[in-house]
């Protein structure tokens, strides 16, 4: 029996006793913090993919297309949803034409899918397509117009034509089998995108101030090139505004904090709109203690392209769950616990990353100093704790920032995954259900 109960331990990446989850809970745990293949503090994207495709067969196939739908819709995930498995054909058409909302995530998906079936000695030969991503894929792609695929018609390994002529798609109508074919043939007209605009070599500020009054400057492009509008001299009330009418529905909230950090000039409007997301969220009553991990293994990039860490994504949904606490306090933890003023927005941001040194995970220390009864506490962490994690004497919340196998916190503590706002919309609406 003793060896048996060995065996089953889990622990932490810090050697803290964890948990060992149910498939399906780690799968969810795998899943809705992946940025496909990029490495965490300690493990890296291959090792998090190869589990992720080992636990989907283990999963009740409903279940799976259900993580799939809200890693991609809720989690505003691209590249994790598309990894499936070949063992839950039934629901994989569906899925895929759910998923898939733009037209490059289909050669993506194909890239993926014959990237895993090749073995080493089958580098040149691609692996057949099961009828059900085919039917996937033809679904998705009469949802695209001339535009949408001559903007993501990039050189690849996989073109959006590679992917017509595999999967046979019937075109809804004559107009759109006209437009097929101008792809096929490489004729479909240059999409006036921001990206071909600006490489025009025609004058910058003319080109974004045009790109903004035709709102073709989508959410995520406006923040990526916030400074080169500055640049350009752009007025700054065009800027603004700009930013004051954006979507925010598709921007995980890291994203603000990224624009923030090259653009400081646009904090005020910045924080504006990344707050825009919980206005009409359900309030938490009562005290809420928040509490936020800053330890040494919450700064790593969150992808290679990126500065962003995960303590800035942890800093993002810390901003927006003190936005919807009646009363609250808020603390960090590493080797020490520190307490913070209460304060709002981007301000918030710079207590918590200027704290205290980034060291170790004493989570559970942290827990016991802090945590009262009656209160509630949200834990915001990638739960690689040091130390044993104890109950939570009130409503306890576990908000896991990382894909790690295993974490902690056992018995009653909530978990919940992720880092987009969705983590804070879930919080508040389930509390005022049970109410």
């Amino acid at each position: 029996m003793a060896t048996i109960n060995k065996i089953m331990r889990a622990f932490t990446r810090e050697g803290a006793r964890g948990k060992r989850f149910t498939p399906e809970m780690e799968l969810r745990r795998a899943l809705l913090n992946c940025l496909l293949w990029e490495n965490q503090f300690y493990e890296d994207g291959v090792a998090i993919a190869d589990r992720i495709k080992a636990l989907v067969p283990k999963v009740e196939p409903a279940r799976v297309a259900e993580l799939a739908i809200a890693a991609r819709e809720t989690m505003k995930l691209r590249h994790a949803p598309l990894l499936r498995h070949a063992t839950h054909r039934g629901l994989v058409a569906d899925t895929l034409a759910r998923v898939i909302q733009r037209p490059d995530e289909m050669t993506e998906l194909l890239a993926i899918y014959w990237a895993d079936a090749l073995g080493p000695q089958q580098q040149r030969k691609r692996q057949p397509v099961s009828a059900q991503i085919k039917k996937g894929l033809a679904r998705a792609l009469t949802r695209f117009d001339a535009y949408q695929l001559a903007k993501y018609d990039r050189d690849g390994a996989v073109r959006i034509k590679d992917v017509l002529f595999l999967v046979h798609a019937k075109p809804k109508d004559a107009a759109q089998e006209k437009v097929w074919k101008q792809l096929i043939d490489g004729e479909l007209a240059s999409p006036d995108t921001w990206e071909v605009s600006l490489s025009s070599g025609k004058d910058k500020r003319e080109t974004f101030e045009r790109l903004i009054a035709e709102k073709r400057l989508g959410g995520l492009a406006l923040l990526r090139n916030l400074r080169l509008m500055q640049k350009a001299e752009v007025p700054r009330r065009t800027i603004a505004d700009a930013i004051e009418a954006m979507r925010t529905d598709r921007i995980l909230p890291y994203r603000f904090i990224t624009a923030a950090r090259y653009a400081p000039d646009f904090e005020p409007e910045l924080e504006a709109a990344m707050l825009k997301s919980v206005k009409d969220y359900a309030r938490l009553d009562g005290r809420t203690r928040l509490l936020i991990d800053v330890s040494g293994s919450m700064f790593t990039p969150l992808s290679a392209q990126s500065e962003m860490t995960r303590a800035e994504a942890a800093c993002g949904l810390a901003i927006l769950a003190r936005e919807v606490c009646d009363e609250v306090e808020i603390f960090t933890f590493s080797n020490e616990v520190v307490k913070l003023p209460p304060r709002r927005g981007f301000a918030l941001r710079d207590a918590i990353i200027g704290s205290q040194p980034h060291g170790g995970t004493y989570l559970g220390k942290a827990v016991t100093e802090i945590d009262r009864k009656g209160d509630r506490l949200i834990v915001f962490t990638d739960e690689q704790s040091h130390d044993q994690v104890p109950a939570p004497r009130g409503r306890g919340y576990m908000v896991n920032a990382a894909s790690y196998q295993h974490g902690v916190g056992h018995g009653p503590w909530t978990r919940v995954d992720g880092f987009s706002e969705a983590v804070i919309a879930w919080i508040a609406a389930s509390e005022a259900t049970a109410h």
